[in-house]
């Protein structure tokens, strides 16, 4: 219930009004978020590529809601690209759709992505699409297949939550076009009838998910991640859950993946340990870094996954 009231409150105009005012949320937020320009996200990357860790970087925003705002965040994102080759470091770039107008026009989404991944292939990079809550989940997955196999754009994949009924479909189908997937395990609150209510069933479905990745990715010639960082192998699992961490390695133990054929992916602020140990085990490890103004909507999901993150926000709530 308390997940399900923080989702809701992600949403809420209302409590971002209220939250966004007040000084110590943002200090809160700084855990998980880069911070709110561009230089501030580039700093956190060289921090992690010292360490010897790749990155994702996103610039938050989602619900774009009007087509000037969702051409701003196309050319913000291209410039995220500028400023990646510039600062010289090991990271590629996530998006959301509706951030460039899936939610206002599904063309002008379309033309938007396809300016995005064309400045992307020109600076020789990656783009994930991320997967927002199941009312995108088609309409996402519709327009990665476009740019993907209709316009052979191969510097594109895309995420798949755990927690979804139709995430096996989806991946068994995804991973015969060798697509390069990130697998999550899901931050939004669905409903029982399309989603696993309980954690259990959610694990259960990640292990034989991201055994799916790994048989395709053996399928595909097990295709490594590039040697500047920015090209990520088919499969990247995506979580903190170190008995879904552990579940991985044994598996591709038992097949014969190559470490470097796969990627771990970790949240930015979230077991900086765990990123660690990973990466000194010679796995691939990719931080996503989020950066941005629209931090609210991010922030808050963040606290609806674990109850210590609650409790890192209620303590500066107290000591602010």
């Amino acid at each position: 219930m308390l997940r399900s009231f923080l989702i809701y409150l992600s949403r809420a105009t209302w409590a971002r009004q209220l939250v966004t005012r007040w000084s110590f949320a943002g200090r809160a937020a700084s855990r998980f978020v880069a911070g709110e320009k561009l230089e501030d996200a580039i700093r956190v990357i060289e921090s992690l590529n010292e360490r010897g860790i790749n990155a994702t970087l996103d610039l938050l925003g989602e619900h774009t809601t009007n087509s000037d705002k969702a051409l701003q965040a196309t050319q913000e994102v291209v410039n995220v690209f500028e400023a990646i080759d510039y600062a010289g470091v090991r990271s590629n770039v996530s998006i959301k759709l509706t951030q460039i107008g899936l939610a206002l026009d599904e063309d002008l989404c379309r033309q938007n992505l396809e300016h995005i991944l064309a400045s992307a292939e020109k600076h020789a990079t990656f783009v994930r699409i991320d997967m927002e809550d199941s009312p995108w989940t088609e309409k996402t997955i519709n327009l990665f297949r476009y740019v993907h196999e209709g316009c052979n754009c191969e510097n594109v994949g895309v995420v798949i939550q755990a927690y979804l009924f139709r995430s096996e479909k989806d991946t068994a189908s995804l991973v015969t076009q060798g697509t390069r997937v990130r697998l999550c395990k899901g931050a939004y609150d669905e409903p029982a009838e399309i989603a696993f209510p309980k954690k259990r069933d959610v694990d259960a479905n990640y292990d034989e998910l991201a055994a799916m990745l790994i048989q395709g990715a053996l399928a595909a010639g097990s295709p490594e991640i590039s040697n500047d960082g920015k090209i990520p192998p088919i499969p990247a699992i995506a979580t903190h859950d170190e008995k879904r961490i552990e579940f991985v390695k044994n598996y591709i133990q038992k097949v014969g993946l190559p470490v470097t054929a796969l990627e771990f992916q970790l949240l930015h602020g979230i077991r900086r340990d765990l990123q660690q140990q990973l990466a000194s085990e010679g796995y691939p490890v990719r931080v996503y870094v989020p950066f941005g103004t629209e931090w609210y909507p991010y922030f808050t999901r963040r606290l609806a996954e674990r109850p210590a993150n609650l409790w890192f926000f209620l303590s500066n709530l107290f000591h602010k």
